[in-house]
């Protein structure tokens, strides 16, 4: 599935299609990115990352984990060859003061940092990607909005 990851809507109303974007997104991140993951409870944030780490472990010939959400540890860190990727989860985070003790913004040309629910966050003066996942047609279908 070619995609264009500069300024574009996909389509990820399937699974299927949703595991076709990690797999894809998995060439463009190479290290030192920031990714911004926004959109409701459920329309496949999370799997989204589940898939881009197990295509990035896939790739360097490493046996796949599973791939969690941290809602409640609001961290999990992988570490995949020389790229480690850390995957924050920030729906319990009511206090824009808590994220400051985060350290969220390493600057580590080998990290990918996957951040969920990043409203609270301030501090933008850092080059990120975002993707927006988005529910459609009553819920039926689903897209992500990416912005570079």
């Amino acid at each position: 599935m070619p995609i264009a990851i500069k300024d574009s809507t996909i389509d990820i109303t399937s699974e299927k299609l949703t595991k076709e974007l990690a797999k894809e997104f998995t060439k463009y991140l190479k290290g030192g990115e920031f990714v911004f993951l926004y959109g409701e409870m459920g329309v496949g944030k999370t799997t989204f990352v589940k898939y881009f780490i197990n295509e990035y472990q896939k790739i360097n010939n490493l046996t796949q984990t599973e791939i969690t959400s941290p809602t409640f540890s609001l961290l999990n860190e992988y570490q995949v060859r020389d790229i480690r990727i850390k995957h924050y989860d920030l729906f319990r985070i009511n206090r824009k003061e808590d994220i400051n003790n985060l350290d969220i913004f390493e600057k580590d040309n080998k990290l990918i940092t996957l951040i969920e629910w990043p409203q609270l966050i301030d501090d933008k003066e850092i080059k990120f990607i975002t993707l927006t996942f988005n529910y459609l047609n009553q819920l039926n279908d689903r897209s992500v909005d990416i912005k570079v």
